[in-house]
């Protein structure tokens, strides 16, 4: 298998990382606007298997002239949401697979936000899903850890412990913190204001999709390992346009374990108007207010030797067992910042993110999964993944409530 990897952030530098320790990969091209940094992330795992480029990720013809000059038949999309169309329709064009572990961007219902959805993740992509499949290729949409490995978990619940599932409730939450810092996300700003202010979707039979206002639905969740209680609350994302595609269930939601003191900042950020991404002319220059935010906050993948805690991502599944009587179950995943750091250099937030695209790469790369059209890892058996993410010494859990 021969992979361009788009992105040498933190999620692209973890994804080298853990690569570098297995040999399906016959050659990793690394790509990056910052040259600079796609050299870096090659020189840390001293493996000449990779070899670092520079592209521009909006640049479909560049990125198309990249995967041909390397011979490369897939394609992994570790940049923000905002190129996923440009490296989506490159990778078609170029005959590859494709992988992303975010999907195409949603747009608000124009008179009815709150109510309806608009443009819903995903939908651009899907909209091609026919050209995929006529063309023989794979794309493989949303397979980090949420959405990917939360959405393997319904696919295990629904193939093995339901007969029946009532709700599929994808539950985030962490105890991490940063040492120096009043406020240092873990994880993208850029991605997280994306998912956090826009209006969640929540799945029904009976309904379809449909939204509601953001951090709506607060409740408290105790996650395991010694996380504990968070409050979490309703976030746009991804699994809920996953899942009913595959799934049968009656409800599906996503909550994420935010905090007071975040949902205030997002909050704060959005009254000033700086969440926008639209341009605005300060002097002489053009810069959107999200860009400005983001460069004014830490680099996350920096964190990493500041950070104490664990992180979680899970689904808590709701129904009927294969016994015939009433059960729920959360199946998870846990990262403690201690190990990935000492094992992978990488901070808790990005290595889990980072290892299921890996994982999913060598199965794709075995044969043990396979498919046409635009997929998501729901449409595939869970047990291998399950095995073999255990065997890269990361293993999963599965709690009785």
């Amino acid at each position: 298998m021969r992979i361009l990897l788009v992105g040498a952030g933190g999620v692209g530098g973890a994804i080298i990382r853990i690569a570098a320790r297995r040999a399906f990969p016959e050659a990793v091209v690394v790509a990056d606007y910052d040259a600079g940094r796609a050299e870096k992330a090659v020189a840390a795992v001293g493996d000449a298997r990779f070899t670092a480029a520079r592209v521009d990720a909006a640049d479909e013809a560049a990125v198309g002239a990249l995967l041909a000059e390397y011979r490369c038949d897939v394609l992994l999309n570790a940049t923000d949401p905002r190129f996923v169309m440009p490296l989506f329709r490159a990778a078609l064009a170029g005959g590859a697979t494709y992988l992303d572990m975010a999907m195409s961007l949603s747009h608000p219902h124009p008179e009815r936000p709150y109510e309806l959805p608009g443009v819903k993740l995903g939908d651009d992509q899907f909209a091609m899903a026919q050209e995929w499949e006529t063309r023989g290729q794979l794309a493989l949409v949303g397979i980090g850890v949420e959405p990917g490995l939360s959405d393997v978990f319904a696919r295990y619940a629904a193939d093995h412990l339901f007969d029946r599932i009532d709700e599929l409730g994808v539950r985030d939450g962490a105890n991490l913190a940063v040492r120096g810092y009043d406020f240092a996300p873990s994880f993208s700003i850029w991605t997280t204001i994306e998912e956090c202010l826009n209006p969640p979707v929540i799945w029904e039979q009976e309904r379809g999709w449909y939204t509601t206002e953001p951090f709506s639905e607060p409740e408290v969740f105790d996650f395991p390992e010694g996380i504990g209680p968070v409050e979490c609350v309703n976030v746009e994302h991804e699994e809920v346009l996953l899942m009913p595609r595959w799934i049968d269930a009656r409800r599906v939601t996503f909550k994420y374990g935010l905090g007071a003191e975040f949902i205030d900042v997002l909050r704060t950020l959005h009254k000033l108007g700086l969440d926008s991404t639209t341009p605005v002319r300060v002097g002489g220059v053009e810069v959107s207010p999200r860009d400005v935010v983001a460069a004014c906050l830490p680099d996350p993948a920096g964190l990493g030797e500041l950070m104490s805690g664990k992180t979680c991502a899970g689904v808590e599944v709701s129904g009927t067992g294969r016994a015939g009587a009433p059960r729920r179950v959360y199946l998870y995943h846990v990262v403690d910042n201690a190990w990935s750091m000492s094992e992978y250099g990488a901070q808790a937030v990005v290595w889990q993110t980072a290892v299921n695209p890996v994982v999913a790469l060598e199965l794709l790369a075995t044969g043990a999964w396979q498919g046409t059209g635009v997929l998501g890892p729901e449409a595939f058996d869970a047990v291998p993944f399950l095995d073999l993410l255990t065997a890269y010494g990361s293993p999963w859990g599965m709690r009785e409530d």
